[in-house]
């Protein structure tokens, strides 16, 4: 609790602006049900994956309103393939976008292609499958999350990497062609902090937890990329059309990037309307935004309540929904062991400007 009214007061000190200790909790889930993102579509429907960190047998999930959710998009396609048949090897970063597709990133699998695959939701068929191999994608490669610009027919995919190769990922939706792009830039790889949470310095693969890009989404006009690497002060703007200029090589490109503002070590990502960027601030145990003026405030910080948010989705309703999935306690980035509590929910709060869900 001291450390939870020290945190809350020296958020308010630098930010000047009083908040929630939390917000709303919306959905509770148990422990065999760990969340990973989140994706709201246009009709309201919510999906979210299950974050493959604790192992789990599902990929993704439907969340119903009552909390209960079911394999989605399919029995089948929501587990792990056998052989050459449907299903997903592991998924983390998904999106729906304004027309009803499910997008889902399907990176993980060690010798495996990464591949971003697509689901209408409106008629509960395949869409799409793009497949983003070499030399788009490293042998080090680990897709991340991504971003959905339909009226540039664009994906957008955070390559965190081995940190030294970080990049972005761009997508042609009418090609299927992909492009690595700001490989190794100070705008992709991490900056050299510790990430603590609760005292304890976070180690993956048994290093000290330094990671490269991550949170990555896409303004409502797909004028602004936002993006940052995990662990970095900084919050980053490129234009979509910059990033898709094929005339530009890395150095022009690395031109047209933008300091947005500042934040802290954080996770996920999404941006309302009126270009408030909020971040899921794991290492503080709260949900920040860096806003338009480059400013950086916490918004909500609870030790209890939000150990290790994750993952954004802007609500057809003006809210904003995170996931909290305790990942800091996962075997993963714990030493092999499995130290959740099982706060495992679904949170939300209204959003600073106008939030347009479906993108």
């Amino acid at each position: 609790m001291k450390r939870t009214l020290l945190a809350i007061s020296t958020a308010l000190t630098l930010s000047g602006a009083a908040f929630a200790q939390s917000p709303e909790t919306y959905l509770e889930f148990p422990k065999e049900m760990p969340p990973g993102n989140l994706a709201i579509g246009p009709d309201g429907r919510m999906f979210m994956s299950v974050h493959e960190f604790y192992g789990p047998e599902l990929r993704v999930v439907e969340v119903m309103a009552d909390g209960s959710t079911k394999p989605y998009p399919t029995e089948d396609w929501a587990r792990a393939p056998q052989d050459d048949g449907d299903g997903l090897r592991g998924v983390l970063g998904l999106r729906a976008d304004r027309e009803g597709i499910l997008w889902m990133l399907d990176g993980q699998g060690e010798g495996q292609t990464g591949r971003v695959v697509g689901w209408n939701t409106n008629t509960e068929e395949l869409h799409a499958i793009y497949y983003v191999g070499q030399p788009a994608a490293r042998p080090t490669s680990f897709l991340n999350d991504l971003a959905i610009d339909r009226e540039h027919g664009a994906i957008y995919i955070s390559d965190t990497g081995d940190g030294a190769n970080s990049a972005i990922i761009v997508i042609d939706l009418e090609t299927g062609r992909a492009r690595r792009l700001l490989e190794g830039s100070q705008f992709t790889v991490p900056e050299d902090t510790p990430m603590v949470i609760d005292g304890r310095e976070i180690t993956l693969g048994g290093n000290p937890a330094k990671i490269g890009i991550n949170p990555i989404t896409v303004d409502p006009t797909n004028t602004w990329v936002y993006f940052a690497p995990m662990t970095a002060s900084a919050m980053y703007r490129v234009r979509t059309t910059d990033l898709l200029d094929e005339s530009l090589d890395d150095a022009a490109l690395a031109a047209k990037v933008e300091r947005y503002g500042d934040k802290v070590i954080s996770d996920g990502s999404t941006v309302d309307a009126d270009g408030n960027v909020y971040i899921t601030a794991m290492t503080d145990n709260a949900i920040g935004v860096t806003k338009p003026d480059g400013s950086y405030e916490v918004l909500y910080q609870s030790d209890d309540d939000l150990p290790w948010p994750d993952g954004f989705s802007m609500g057809v309703d003006g809210y904003v929904y995170a996931t909290i999935n305790e990942l800091h306690r996962s075997p993963v980035l714990n030493g092999g062991e499995d130290a959740s509590l099982g706060t495992y929910r679904i949170v939300r709060f209204p959003a600073l400007g106008t939030a347009i869900s479906g993108r």
